[in-house]
C-alpha cells in the first residue's frame, strides 16, 4: 500500500475527510494536544484499521491494542477496507490520557468517507503466479513481467477512409475498437461525495502526442457514442458521473518507439476536492497505468510464409510465372502489382518490409514503407493498407537517401543467442559502412526506428563495397531441420573458385558460363579456363572476400553462429565503378519459402548436361530437406542489378514467441 495524504485533526470540531478504499492515510494528532497529555488512544470503527508506526523504523502495531505513551516520534496510519454506503459513515476517534486524570483530556473525532477508485487495463499477468501484487505504474519485461499493451491504430477498417484508424479523432467503424486497449475506470462510495468531488483523466503533453483516449458515452454499438477525450491537444477529461459504477475507455497507440520516445505512455486518474470554495482543488488519490507501445517486429526467412508479393512489369512474364508456381507448391497467397500501378518499377523488396504488431488481445500485419520513393512508392500505402494490415514510413526532412535505405538492405536473423544472451525474436540486418569511415550507411530515421524498436537489436555490417549496397547480396537464411533451426548462407569467391579448379581439373576447363541466356544477345560466354586465368577477377575477388569475410566474424560474434551454421555459397563478384556486382546471378539472393527456394539460375559451366553451379547449391542444400527451384531472372532482373529476392517480397507467420517475454 502506498502513502495518501496526512490528514490534521481538532479538538474543537469533528473533521472530516475522504480516503481510498485499501490507501494509507496519516493522521496528524500533534496539531493541537490538550495541556498535561502524556498518553493516547485511537480506536476505528469496524472496517477501519489503525496502526501505529514508529519513526525509527520499527515494525507498525495495530493502534487498538493498548494505550499509547504520547511521542513525537509515532505515526498514527488509517486504512478503510471498503467503500462507504454514506458520507462520513465511519470514524476515528483519539482520546488524549493524563496520568493524574481519571477521564480523557479531551477527545479529537476523524470522520471517514471511503471511496473506492481504481484505473484498470489488461496487465498481462498470465506468466505471474501471485497477480495481488502488480505495480501499475511499472511496466516489467521478461516472463515473470506485466504491463499494458497499446497497438499503434496504423490500418484502415473503414476503407470509405482516406486515411489510417490513427490520423483522426473519430472511430468511423466498430471494428476500429478491436485494434485498441480497454481502459476501465471504476468508482465505488456515496453519490453525494461527487457534488464537490470530481474525477480528473489525464496525461502529460509528452504522452498525449502518442496516445489517443475515447470514452464511451452511449450504446458501445453505435460509433457515435465514442467521443474522443484524451490525446494530442487534451491533457485531461473531467469524467462525467453517471448511472453505473464502470466507465470504459478506449485507447489507441498513435506512435512507434523512436528517439526520445521509449514506447512508455501513462495515464492517472486523480479525485479533486473542491468542497472548500476558499481554496482551489486539492488532490486526494491518483491512480496511474502505464501502456507500453508494441513494437514493430520484422519476421525472418525461416518463418512459414503466408503471400508473396511480385510486380508484372514489361519483360518479366515468364519470372512471374515461376514464382506463382513456386508459392503454389508453398501454399501461398500470390499478390500481382500490375505495371499500371508499379510503373515498371519492380524492385518490390526495396520499397517495403513486412512486419507486425501484437498485443494479448490482437495481432496484425504492418508493412514498413522504405524512404526510396520509386515509382512503387504508392503500393504499400493505397494496395496493402487496410483492415488488419497496418503501414508505417519513415522519411528524412532533408532527403538524404541512399541506395542504402532500400529494404533489401533490412533483413532479419532467426532466433539466435550470442555472448549469453538471448534474441528470440532474431536480430535485424542493416548495411553501412566500415566503422570510423566516411561511406553511406542507412539513413538516420531508419536506424532510429529500428533501434527504438529494442526486440530485435540491429546489427549493422559493410555493405559500401556493393554497388546496389544491400546485405541480400551476400547473406540469407534458410530453414533446418538441425542444430540452431537454420543456416545462414553466405557468397564466397573462394568456394567458386575452389569448384572451378575442380572443374577444371577434371577436364572441363572449356565448359561455357552464360550459355543459353535468353533475349539478350550481348552477354559473352566465358569458360571456366578464362575465368581461372582472369588475374584482375581473381584480384578483385580476393578483395570482395575479405569484405564478406570480416562480416562473417562480425555474423558469428553477434549472432553467436560457428562455421557448423554456415553454407558457402559459390560466387563470383565483378567491379563496376569501384563497386562490386554478381558476376553471374547472386545465388543467395533468393525467395524462401518453407522448404521451397526459389534460387536465381546461375547459367553456370555446364557439365555431363547439367549446370555445375547449380548442382553444387543443390548439394549443400537438399540435404537439410530443401527444394531448389532456378528461376531465370538474368534479363528481367540481374542485368538490372538485383535478383530473384529483390523482386518479391513476403508476408510471414509471426513468431509463436510473445515479445513482452523477452528481456531487452
Amino acid at each position: 500500500m502506498s502513502l495518501q495524504r496526512i490528514v490534521r485533526v481538532s479538538l474543537e470540531h469533528p473533521t472530516s475527510a475522504v480516503c481510498v478504499a485499501g490507501v494509507e492515510t496519516l493522521v496528524d494528532i500533534y496539531g493541537a494536544v490538550p495541556q498535561g497529555t502524556e498518553m493516547f488512544e485511537v480506536y476505528g470503527t469496524p472496517g477501519v484499521d489503525v496502526y501505529i508506526s514508529p519513526r525509527t523504523g520499527k515494525k507498525r502495531e495495530r493502534a487498538d491494542t493498548r494505550r499509547w505513551h504520547f511521542d513525537l516520534g509515532f505515526e498514527i496510519i488509517v486504512v478503510v477496507n471498503s467503500p462507504s454506503n454514506d458520507l462520513n459513515d465511519s470514524h476515528v476517534q483519539i482520546s488524549y490520557h493524563s496520568s493524574h486524570e481519571p477521564l480523557p483530556l479531551a477527545y479529537a473525532v476523524l470522520y471517514l468517507t471511503c471511496v473506492d477508485i481504481t484505473l484498470d487495463c489488461d496487465l498481462n499477468c498470465e506468466g505471474r503466479q501471485d497477480r495481488s501484487f502488480v505495480d501499475k505504474r511499472q511496466w516489467v519485461w521478461g516472463p515473470g513481467g506485466y504491463g499494458a499493451i497499446l497497438l499503434v491504430n496504423c490500418d484502415r477498417d473503414n476503407l470509405t477512409c482516406d486515411n489510417q484508424d490513427n490520423c483522426d479523432q473519430r472511430v468511423h467503424c466498430l471494428q476500429d475498437l478491436e485494434d485498441m486497449s480497454v481502459m476501465v475506470l471504476r468508482t465505488q462510495g456515496p453519490a453525494a461525495l461527487f457534488d464537490d468531488h470530481k474525477l480528473i483523466l489525464h496525461t502529460s503533453s509528452h504522452d498525449a502526442k502518442r496516445a489517443r483516449v475515447f470514452h464511451a458515452c452511449g450504446p458501445e454499438d453505435s460509433c457515435e457514442a465514442y467521443r474522443h477525450v484524451l490525446g494530442q491537444d487534451k491533457l485531461s477529461y473531467e469524467v462525467p458521473r453517471f448511472h453505473g459504477d464502470e466507465e470504459r475507455f478506449f485507447v489507441e497507440g498513435l506512435s512507434f518507439p523512436d528517439a526520445g520516445f521509449s514506447g512508455l505512455i501513462s495515464f492517472h486518474v486523480t479525485l479533486l476536492d473542491y468542497s472548500n470554495e476558499d481554496f482551489y482543488q486539492s488532490p486526494i488519490f491518483t491512480d496511474t497505468v502505464v501502456f507500453r507501445v508494441a513494437p514493430w517486429i520484422m519476421t525472418p526467412s525461416t518463418l512459414p510464409p503466408l503471400e508473396v508479393y511480385v510486380c508484372q512489369v514489361k519483360n518479366n512474364m515468364g519470372f512471374v510465372d515461376s514464382v506463382a508456381e513456386l508459392a503454389r507448391r508453398a501454399g501461398c497467397k500470390l499478390t500481382i502489382c500490375p505495371q499500371a500501378e508499379n510503373r515498371n518499377d519492380r524492385w518490390i523488396q526495396d520499397e517495403m518490409e513486412m512486419g507486425y504488431i501484437q498485443a494479448p488481445h490482437k495481432t496484425f500485419p504492418v508493412v514498413f514503407d522504405s524512404p526510396r520513393n520509386g515509382e512503387l512508392q504508392d503500393f504499400p500505402y493505397k494496395r496493402i493498407l487496410g483492415p488488419d494490415f497496418g503501414y508505417v514510413t519513415r522519411e528524412p526532412r532533408d532527403n538524404s537517401v541512399s541506395r542504402l535505405d532500400s529494404f533489401g538492405n533490412l533483413e532479419v536473423s532467426p532466433p539466435v543467442v550470442a555472448n549469453g544472451k538471448e534474441y528470440p525474436l532474431g536480430r535485424i540486418l542493416i548495411g553501412g559502412n566500415l566503422p570510423g569511415s566516411r561511406g553511406r550507411r542507412v539513413t538516420q530515421v531508419v536506424r532510429d526506428f529500428l533501434h527504438a524498436q529494442k526486440v530485435q537489436p540491429p546489427v549493422e555490417l559493410f555493405v559500401d563495397w556493393l554497388t546496389v549496397g544491400h546485405v541480400d547480396e551476400f547473406l540469407s537464411f534458410v530453414p533446418a531441420p538441425d542444430g540452431k533451426g537454420f543456416r545462414m548462407l553466405l557468397a564466397s569467391p573462394s568456394a567458386c573458385f575452389k569448384l572451378f579448379q575442380e572443374k577444371q581439373k577434371w577436364g572441363h576447363g572449356r565448359a561455357l558460363l552464360f550459355q543459353g541466356v535468353a533475349g539478350n544477345q550481348q552477354v559473352n560466354t566465358i569458360s571456366i579456363n578464362q575465368v581461372l586465368a582472369n588475374r584482375n577477377l581473381i584480384s578483385y575477388n580476393k578483395f570482395v572476400q575479405s569484405c564478406i569475410d570480416w562480416n562473417r566474424e562480425v555474423l558469428k560474434r553477434e549472432l553467436g553462429l560457428t562455421d557448423c551454421d554456415i553454407i558457402d555459397i559459390p560466387q563470383l563478384f565483378k567491379m563496376e565503378r569501384r563497386k562490386a556486382l554478381a558476376f553471374f546471378p547472386d545465388l543467395v539472393n533468393m525467395l524462401v519459402l518453407g522448404k521451397h527456394l526459389g534460387i536465381p539460375k546461375p547459367f553456370g559451366p555446364i557439365i555431363n548436361g547439367r549446370c555445375c553451379l547449380e548442382e553444387k547449391v543443390r548439394s549443400l542444400l537438399e540435404p537439410l530437406g530443401l527444394h531448389c527451384t532456378f528461376i531465370d531472372d538474368f534479363t528481367s532482373y540481374h542485368v538490372l542489378h538485383g535478383e530473384v529476392h529483390c523482386g518479391t517480397n513476403v508476408r510471414r507467420q509471426p513468431f509463436s514467441f510473445k515479445w513482452w517475454n523477452m528481456v531487452p
